[in-house]
């Protein structure tokens, strides 16, 4: 019997021994900073945020026509029957939802950057907008930040005003992917969506569009400043029909998120991004950013640079149903001016030089 509890007072020494062993390298190890945690919270948003883009419509897509071939194939025929429903509500005001604005997590995905928004003018409630955003950049982060989430303050620097953003029409033909843009704002960049914004949905709307489109990813790569512009007149066309006043906005380090494989006009495979980009609407770039683990990896996440998104000074436009070529081209010149006045401004305090210029094509 002494045995038997000599051996239990033996064991439990031992095992107190190793509890306290292990408390003290656990105490010894070097715990995650509160900058670390941030660090990795804002990497998060990020990659939420790419994989929505990149991956949510074409995953909800393939999901839903396996789910036709087994028992639950009646989710498939709902949904189907949903979006016949629900076909034009996209260019209808969409089916913004204000929660999805004041998310948590899209502050963190502003702080990673970080992105910025710059008010230089005002901008009446009593009248509607339509805000060029430059440059297109690959994924559009600072017009996305700054128009669609609420991190950057834009309803506090323009009050009465609510910020719509545009995208590919075709984007809200796939399930699911829809339902997510039209909660933040977005809406497709047709005429009809456009129009019915600025005609009957009130007024204090500025809707947001990237005027360069795909064609001016094709171009984008650090410290190129290019923009497709010259013959992009159709915006200024709608805003003279509908007398919205035309604002400039450039964000100034968009072009520098990504790392970009450009290839040279008049090569074999420049041709077959522009006839992609004819056929899908959208220029399949070859592009990389940083890795999900270290900044200093290659892979599909954003490069930590900062965006400034500067909004310009109006250019009030009259409204004339049916304006002439004459007409439209006096207002766009007017409109590039007030770009060129806006980046020259402001291009010395966000990373540019004097001697940069800004080039439209």
């Amino acid at each position: 019997m002494k045995t038997i509890i000599a051996a239990c007072s033996q064991n439990l020494s031992g095992s107190r021994a190793s509890l306290q062993t292990a408390l003290r390298t656990l105490l010894a190890a070097r715990w995650p900073s509160q900058r670390d945690v941030r660090s990795w919270l804002q990497t998060l948003a990020v990659l939420q945020w790419v994989l929505s883009f990149l991956l949510l419509g074409t995953v909800s897509l393939l999901i839903l026509i396996y789910l036709v071939f087994t028992s639950f194939w009646p989710i498939s025929a709902l949904y189907l029957a949903w979006i016949i429903f629900d076909w034009d509500t996209p260019e209808r005001g969409g089916r913004r939802l204000p929660c999805l604005r004041r998310w948590r997590v899209w502050r963190h995905f502003r702080d990673y950057f970080p992105v910025k928004l710059v008010k230089t003018h005002d901008l009446s409630p009593s009248h509607n907008y339509i805000i060029g955003s430059h440059p297109h950049g690959i994924l559009c982060v600072g017009a996305f930040c700054n128009f669609i989430t609420g991190s950057t303050g834009f309803s506090e620097m323009f009050p009465g005003i609510q910020p719509f953003l545009t995208t590919l029409a075709g984007n809200f033909r796939l399930p699911v992917f829809r339902e997510y843009l039209m909660s933040g704002g977005l809406c497709p960049v047709t005429r009809r969506a456009i129009g019915y914004l600025l005609s009957k949905n009130g007024t204090g709307n500025a809707v947001a569009i990237v005027i360069g489109g795909a064609a001016e990813s094709l171009s984008c790569r650090p410290g190129v400043t290019t923009l497709i512009l010259k013959n992009r007149k159709g915006f200024v066309r709608m805003a003279l029909q509908h007398g919205a006043c035309l604002v400039p906005s450039f964000s100034f380090g968009e072009n520098d998120l990504f790392r970009q494989v450009v290839f040279e006009e008049g090569s074999w495979m420049r041709s077959i991004q522009q006839r992609f980009q004819k056929m899908m609407g959208f220029a399949p770039c070859v592009f990389y950013g940083r890795g999900l683990t270290s900044g200093q990896s290659r892979g599909f996440l954003p490069y930590a640079r900062p965006i400034t998104t500067v909004v310009g000074e109006p250019v009030t436009v009259p409204k004339i149903e049916n304006p002439s070529r004459e007409m439209v081209d006096m207002y766009h010149e007017m409109y590039i001016g007030s770009l060129l006045k806006l980046f020259n401004e402001n291009k010395t305090k966000y990373g540019l030089s004097e001697a940069d210029e800004l080039h439209i094509l």
